[in-house]
């Protein structure tokens, strides 16, 4: 191996924090030594979260009909996708939801809803339905509904909700490359209101956007200054109809160096694959363990197919892993 490359990495597993410029030097790696880095992931992920993998799963509680323009997604209104548009999902069947996914072992359950935020009434509604998820006590509470203020994020807290996802979803750098109608500093200023709450965030992003792989390293290293508690990496699905739908995907050795870039960046933090892994990967996403990932969010997305639960435990348990209790 590259003398430079192992010293960093030796580094690394000796608990230094590795610098942008040493992430850069790994980016670098040539694919002979990718095993190498990918076994300097693994053993971080094996020293910092040992050999559990936690399973989340969401439900598209509102869906369709957003006025902002991200160039990624089918459920804006600005875009011909043929996404499904409904108004908040009845309150039973957002928590038959949650009853399923619980008997599937899940840990998180995420409610999420469409546009720039939750309306004042569906705020309402999913106070009520977070005390009853947690009154039941099978999954933990979690929930994605947009650029919320403190004051809201407060309230969902006292109702019940543990974690709150919101992305950066890519670089400063890049962002007003996918996104205009709204900025990076305003997604980075929920991520800290949600901190300031007093609830777990679950923050990261999506690769393969046409981003430059010192950009990802530019968003895992915002990602550990904001002190988040999990990262979701999704798998940019080039969705017909959208701006990015004649994107390439990733190649595999591209995506397993990227992921072991954010574990070896984030040693402590739960990193968690998400949509995309699937037309990515297909039957090597499992190798995502070896590049430090200890989460996967399992069953369908938003608008797409995913994996089944009982397939993500088989895959797991393959890999010598154990799926973590539910709560």
């Amino acid at each position: 191996m590259h003398a430079e490359i192992k010293a960093i990495l030796d580094r690394v597993l000796d608990g230094s924090s590795l610098t942008r410029e040493q992430a850069m030097t790994l980016a670098q790696t040539p694919p002979q030594y990718l095993p190498e880095l990918l076994n300097a992931s693994r053993s971080v992920r094996e020293a910092h979260r040992g050999d559990v993998v936690s399973l989340c799963a969401i439900i598209n509680a509102k869906s369709g009909r957003c006025a902002e323009d991200c160039s990624f997604c089918a459920q804006s209104v600005r875009y011909q996708t043929g996404a499904q548009s409904y108004p908040l999902l009845p309150d039973q069947r957002i928590l038959d939801g949650s009853e399923r996914s619980a008997q599937d072992g899940v840990s998180f359950f995420c409610i999420v809803t469409s546009g720039r935020r939750a309306a004042p009434d569906d705020l309402e509604r999913i106070r009520g339905i977070l005390q009853r998820m947690r009154e039941a006590g099978k999954v933990r509470p979690c929930a994605s509904l947009g650029s919320l203020d403190l004051e809201d994020l407060v309230g969902l807290r006292e109702a019940g909700l543990i974690r709150y996802h919101h992305n950066i979803e890519t670089a400063r750098t890049f962002y007003a490359s996918v996104c205009t109608t709204h900025s990076y500093d305003e997604r980075v200023r929920t991520v800290r209101h949600a901190r300031e709450a007093g609830l777990q965030v679950c923050s990261g992003g999506i690769l393969g956007m046409g981003e430059t792989m010192a950009q990802r390293i530019e968003m895992a290293m915002a990602l550990r200054e904001l002190q988040v508690d999990s990262i979701p990496l999704n798998f940019l699905n080039p969705i017909p109809g959208t701006p990015l739908a004649g994107k390439e995907l990733l190649a595999r050795d591209e995506i397993l160096k990227t992921v072991a870039l954010f574990r070896l960046i984030n040693p402590e933090v739960e990193i968690r694959a998400c949509a995309g892994r699937e037309i990515h990967l297909g039957g090597d996403q499992g190798m995502l363990f070896d590049a430090g990932v200890d989460g996967i969010l399992t069953g369908d997305y938003l608008t797409t197919k995913g994996t089944a639960p009982g397939k993500d435990r088989e895959v797991i348990i393959s890999h010598g892993l154990r799926v973590a209790p539910d709560a």
